[in-house]
């Protein structure tokens, strides 16, 4: 846990540091390796699913630089090459310029191992067009560069072996003024649309479907729709939905629903609270039996926890939703003079755990 807490630390220190500094002009994410950032460690938190909230500094401090990343006042540019998933993406989609390649594989698959649609992302699918945020919550379905652009979650797509060269040009621009750096990227990036069999080009069938009130209704409608000759792809994404965790999906659903009229503030609290709660196992371990499966054993065999939808009642759901006492709500400034307030280390958790060594 400490790496994972380390990184998201030095993250929101180097980035408070570069707004507040005049001669830092533009900041570039990139990842090392084959992958942008496949997101947040799972094996972390599942090593520490017998010690009560051994990962709330790292998850409090990672809702708090969401907010940041959307809210950044200089220039960002996310080079997004390779995978590109869950937390990491929350490193991608938010900035002014986010370069994706052939390459890029984007997906939030969290809702399948009994988790939730996390890290500011109810609220970015939640404002997708019609209703395919809930289609890519609740499935997990890949995209790739060529959509992403096309969706509106990247700005711009450069083919691999150029993205080194943007990099050099940005640098020696040494300019934080957009159009500069939109020119330069509109140098290397191509005009580009998904591929003829695109799940971007199945919206109405996505809106017929994932328009219902509940993921049964979702299901059962995708069910009928596969009876058409010309929807062989659905059956493949209905064998993942039923193969995937009931709490996770229900827990999903409502909360991409609550973020199509909620503020990326009221997303960020509601998603750390889930986050704690589904932890915290306060209805069900899935999350748990997920990653053992997904990441620990790799049987793929989850074993559910209730097994079925019908056994996720409103009740059970309403616990993962409902508020905290406001001291222990993600303290997210709400006046520009305050913007870097709200500091895990000035939270109450941080007080609680003084307190309790």
């Amino acid at each position: 846990m400490a790496a994972l807490e380390e990184q998201v630390s030095h993250l929101a220190e180097y980035l408070e540091k570069w707004e507040k500094d005049d001669n830092a002009k533009l900041v570039i994410f990139k990842g090392t390796g084959r992958a942008f950032s496949a997101g947040g460690d799972l094996k972390m938190f599942y090593d520490g699913r017998k010690s009560y909230d051994s990962c709330l500094d790292v998850v409090y401090r990672m809702y708090w630089l969401c907010y940041h990343n959307h809210t950044y006042k200089k220039t960002q540019v996310a080079l997004a090459h390779g995978i590109t998933m869950g937390g990491g993406a929350s490193l991608m989609v938010p900035m002014k310029f986010s370069v994706v390649t052939e390459k890029t594989v984007f997906c939030m698959p969290e809702a399948s191992i009994g988790f939730h649609t996390d890290c500011s992302f109810s609220y970015i699918l939640s404002h997708l067009p019609g209703h395919m945020g809930e289609y890519l919550a609740l499935t997990g379905a890949r995209l790739d560069g060529k959509e992403l652009v096309a969706a509106g979650l990247a700005t711009h797509f450069v083919p691999s072996e150029k993205v080194l060269e943007l990099e050099k040009r940005l640098i020696e621009l040494n300019s934080g003024d957009e159009h500069a750096v939109k020119s330069v990227i509109e140098e290397f990036s191509l005009d580009v649309s998904p591929d003829e069999g695109s799940i971007l080009y199945k919206q109405s069938i996505i809106d017929k479907c994932f328009s219902k009130e509940s993921v049964k209704e979702i299901i059962q409608s995708f069910e009928a729709e596969a009876n058409n000759e010309e929807n062989d792809w659905i059956k493949v994404v209905l064998k993942g939905l039923k193969r995937s965790s009931p709490t996770g999906l229900e827990i999903t659903f409502r909360s991409i629903r609550e973020g199509k009229q909620q503020t990326l503030a009221e997303c960020l609290k509601k998603e750390f609270r889930l986050t704690i709660n589904i932890l915290r196992a306060t209805i069900s371990g899935d999350v748990y039996e997920g990653i053992r499966a997904i990441t620990i054993d790799k049987d793929n065999s989850p074993k559910w926890n209730p097994t079925t939808l019908d056994e996720v009642t409103i009740e059970k759901v309403n616990q993962v939703f409902h508020p905290f006492k406001e001291e222990l709500e993600l303290q997210i400034p709400n006046l520009e003079a305050n913007r870097w307030d709200g500091k895990y280390e000035n939270s109450a958790y941080s007080s609680l755990r003084v307190e309790s060594n």
